[in-house]
Formats: C-alpha cells, structure tokens, sequence
C-alpha cells in the first residue's frame, strides 16, 4: 500500500434513468476530489444508472414490467459509454474512480461497482448478496477478486454484501488492503445516523476481522421512477483496520475527505490480536455446506 492515500467518499445525488446529467455530476464531484488532494473517489451503489426504486405500494405487476423495461434500458456492457465516461473523469481529475452502474454481461445482469483510473478499467466487482426486492433487477456475481493499483490492494463489497462476514474475508484471503463498501440503504427513520447506526457495526466488523480499511458511501436524496418514491439519507465513513471510525460524515454534506495510512495497517497486522491471523480453514468445511 502507498505510504498515505487520500480518500473521498461522495454520497452525490444521482437521478435513475439519466445517465448522462449523473456521469456530469460525478465528473463535478471528482474535480472537487481532486482540489482536496483525493486520489480516489468512491461513490454509491448504483450512482451512475441511478438507483430503481423498489417497494412500490399499487399494481405489483404493471409497476414490475415498467421498472424492468426501464433497468433493460439503463443497462450497458463494461465496454460502453459509462466505463469510457468515467476513465475520461478519472484523467481529466487525476484520480481513480469507484462508481456502480447495473452491468450488461449478456443474458445476466449484475449490480455492479467498477473502478477506472486514466488508463481505463482497472476492476470490477458484483454483489454477491442480492435482497428480495432487488432479486427482479439482477443476479448475484461470483466471488470477487482483488485489483492491484498505485494506491493499494482494493477490494469491492457491495451495500448488502457487507453484511455477511465472509464477502470481505473472499477478499481478505486475497490480501486486500483497502475495501470500498458502496450503499443505497434507507433504514429506518432515514437518517444518515441511522445509517451509520445500522451499517457501522458490520463494517467495522469487516475491517477487524480482516485488518483491512473500509471505506463506505450512502446514496443520497429523492429518487422517483416507473410511480414508486425512494428517499436515501446519504452519509459515509472510513474505518480502520481495528474496527476504529476514522471518519465520518453524517451531516448532510455529500463528500468525506480523509487519509488512510500504510503504517496504520502495518501496525494492526503486527498487533498480537491481529484476528485474520487466528485463522484455522480446515475447521470450517461445513460451513460452505
């Protein structure tokens, strides 16, 4: 890992359906980085297509048939517009960038988080854990894999991911160092402290387990497509390698600015308690039963 990397979490808001209008907010938001001396960028879940509502309270089916005409729509390959989009932001900001986009792969589609630096795509990650009102819009990915960049090892957990312990332990074994953790989640009473209430014990969990940093970003403002309403409360935070809360930002405000330090990680790995290290895989055969 780089001696100190410079992070920015932005919980922008992002509209479904309008492609184009959120590529040019997420290319504002990245020169905004980029002045506080970001080197990466992560926004949420689905930031580029816009997040689909989905609790809709009238005609399940007409509303179903519309939303998913519509997510058809939205949908693009890893070789289309967003990707290309994106690495042109990346080098005009010069810095990488972690945004999601719902992912075209032919006859399956995935809800996924890609990061591109100046270069072009350098990874792509998939949720893996797909809740019961998304199940319509997209398949769960394959396990995921670390990228190797300038900055770190990085890693992908994607907003219900993070709560099943052995998503970020796939990318543990893998010697990730830095876990982007994407959200769109509204728990009640849609606040970003209540976000931070019901996502942080998980992801610091995540981060002590596996001595990584996480770094999380909630969707953020009112979004309204095919009749249903969604309102996200935004919010983000940066967790240490010992579970510690670095940062956070509950506020309101749409983007989180901090550093992540390589000594920070070399300290929790070299501590007696490092947990990762306690490890005993031939115990744990029937739990992939």
């Amino acid at each position: 890992m780089k001696t100190s990397v410079r992070v920015a979490a932005i919980s922008a808001l992002t509209k479904p359906g309008e492609r184009d209008g959120n590529l040019a907010l997420i290319g504002e938001w990245c020169d905004r980085a980029a002045d506080e001396g970001a080197q990466l960028a992560l926004f949420p879940e689905l930031s580029v297509c816009g997040f689909v509502p989905n609790h809709p309270l009238g005609d399940h089916a007409a509303w179903l048939r519309e939303a998913l005409l519509g997510a058809r729509r939205m949908a693009e390959p890893l070789t289309g517009e967003t990707v290309r989009a994106l690495t042109e932001i990346a080098g005009s900001a010069g810095l990488m960038v972690a945004a999601g986009m719902l992912e075209d792969a032919g006859n399956t589609f995935y809800n996924s988080t890609v990061l591109v630096d100046e270069d072009g795509l350098a990874g792509v990650w998939r949720k893996m854990h797909v809740p019961m009102f998304e199940m319509p819009f997209y398949s769960g990915g394959p396990a995921p894999e670390v990228v190797e960049t300038g900055l770190g090892r990085i890693g992908a957990n994607i907003c219900f991911d993070a709560l099943l312990p052995e998503s970020t332990r796939l990318l543990a074994v893998e010697n990730v160092e830095v876990v982007l953790f994407p959200f769109a989640a509204d728990p009640a009473p849609g606040t970003a402290a209540a976000w931070a209430e019901w996502a942080g014990p998980p992801l610091r969990a995540r981060c002590v387990e596996n001595g990584v940093f996480g770094i999380a970003c909630n969707y953020a403002g009112h979004v309204r497509y095919a009749g249903v309403e969604q309102t996200f409360p935004g919010g983000a935070m940066v967790v240490g390698p010992r579970g510690e809360v670095l940062a956070q930002q509950l506020d309101g405000a749409p983007m989180l600015v901090a550093n992540i330090e390589a000594e920070t990680l070399l300290r929790a790995r070299a501590d007696p308690d490092y947990l990762f290290r306690y490890r005993r895989p031939h115990l744990y055969g029937p739990l992939a039963g």
